[in-house]
């Protein structure tokens, strides 16, 4: 086997900042000193590497001298402990507007992964697939996020099946709620896309054609809806900001039940990077 040596493009403070969380969590275990394959900060080392590189676990587990299972552990170990840190959807809007934001935005995306065999019962009665997008063509899972204007991402998810709109993924989420109330309470209205249509007030959507067909849009509504992708447009970068960050999560092979917990700790990586914290942690 040839060795070689690499240079991983994260911040030290990052490194610090995880093999921190991972001492915590050791301490809150009860985990003696030497009992374990690796220290903290090699831990986080092994971590970071993964998701920024998705370089193949057994691979890594033979550079860093433990077992493939080994590897596996300590990874899903400190996805749990980063997830963890990440706000809850009313303390990252109630953050947005302290922060002087005027708006949020709502997207979704399908993170695609290996094929998994769960079936559900179709709007036809009949078995399909859960994981499998047809949109997309693809199997995965979908996750909602909210993102601030500028293309940070301040919430996402927990994971859905693949095969269900965005709408359907956010009402079974709550999200609608905590966006009415932010609207309310917060004058932190929403934007969102088509797909999204018709989900309340203080939730913006592009103006659609009569579904009669023919007509066309008012002067007014193009112009509404020119308005709304501009606005929105720069916050559509929130999940590009975290699949090109973090490589690990542009094709998962992990069950699709799990991603959305992998999204969540790469959130909490990009919230560090960018110096963006949320008081209610």
């Amino acid at each position: 086997m040839i060795t070689y040596r690499a240079i991983l493009d994260v911040p030290t403070e990052l490194l610090h900042h995880l093999a921190g969380l991972l001492t915590e969590h050791r301490e809150q275990l009860g985990t003696r000193t030497g009992r374990r394959a690796l220290t903290c900060a090699r831990q986080a080392l092994l971590v970071l590497i993964w998701f920024r590189t998705n370089n193949d676990l057994t691979l890594l587990a033979s550079s860093f001298a433990i077992s493939r299972a080994t590897a596996y552990r300590y990874r899903d170990e400190a996805v749990k402990v980063l997830a963890a840190t990440t706000p809850r959807l009313h303390d990252a809007l109630t953050q947005a507007a302290t922060d002087g934001y005027t708006f949020v935005i709502l997207d979704g995306k399908v993170f695609t992964g290996d094929r998994c065999a769960t079936t559900v019962i179709g709007k036809k009665k009949k078995p399909v697939h859960a994981w499998y997008s047809g949109k997309h063509r693809a199997f995965g899972a979908n996750i909602q996020a909210v993102i601030r204007p500028d293309g940070l991402p301040l919430w996402t998810s927990e994971v859905t099946h693949g095969r269900l709109h965005d709408s359907t993924a956010a009402t079974q989420h709550h999200i609608y709620a905590a966006l009415y109330w932010a609207a309310e309470k917060l004058n932190l209205p929403t934007l969102a896309d088509a797909g999204y249509h018709g989900t309340g007030p203080g939730i913006h959507t592009p103006i659609k054609l009569p579904p009669t067909g023919g007509g066309h849009l008012t002067t007014d509504h193009q112009t509404h809806n020119q308005l709304l992708r501009s606005l929105r447009a720069p916050g559509e970068r929130g999940f590009a900001l975290l699949t090109q960050r973090w490589k690990a999560l542009q094709h998962l092979t992990c069950s699709p039940s799990r991603i959305g917990i992998l999204v969540k700790a790469a959130l909490a990586l990009t919230h560090y990077e960018h110096r963006h914290t949320t008081t209610a942690y």
